[in-house]
């Protein structure tokens, strides 16, 4: 029997290239609110690094926001506000979603050697 797969997950995590955890996730409906979490917390994520210089989009009732990251230089923040803030890496992203691609964005650390992933893909974490 095919399963038919509805909502899509979201999910941040962080790397130090041996280990990964995540910061948070949220399953919601569609992949617009895949894309309006990611976006929310790539901004959150950059502007915790002291630089609030984009406003936050309408907050969703679909889950909790991420915990922080202490970035040790201002690329990666600079990388995340870009992403979630410039049209081409939203149609980029939204267009991977529609295809039934995971959509992904991954900033590096290079002080610390973490990477930071934002991940947005079809079906419930149980879809398998």
């Amino acid at each position: 029997m095919t399963r038919r797969v509805t909502g899509y997950t979201a999910e941040v995590t962080v790397s130090d290239g041996q280990q990964s955890a995540s910061l948070g996730g949220v399953t919601v409906r569609n992949r617009r609110l895949v894309l309006l979490w990611l976006r929310r917390q790539a901004l959150r994520l950059a502007n915790s690094h002291g630089l609030p210089l984009a406003p936050e989009p309408v907050r969703l009732s679909t889950g909790d926001d991420v915990r922080p990251v202490h970035f040790h230089g201002s690329d990666a923040p600079e990388e995340l506000r870009r992403w979630a803030t410039h049209s081409v890496h939203q149609d980029h992203a939204i267009q991977a979603l529609e295809a039934g691609f995971p959509a992904l964005f991954t900033v590096l650390d290079p002080a610390v050697g973490l990477s930071l992933t934002l991940a947005g893909r079809r079906g419930r974490p149980d879809d398998g």
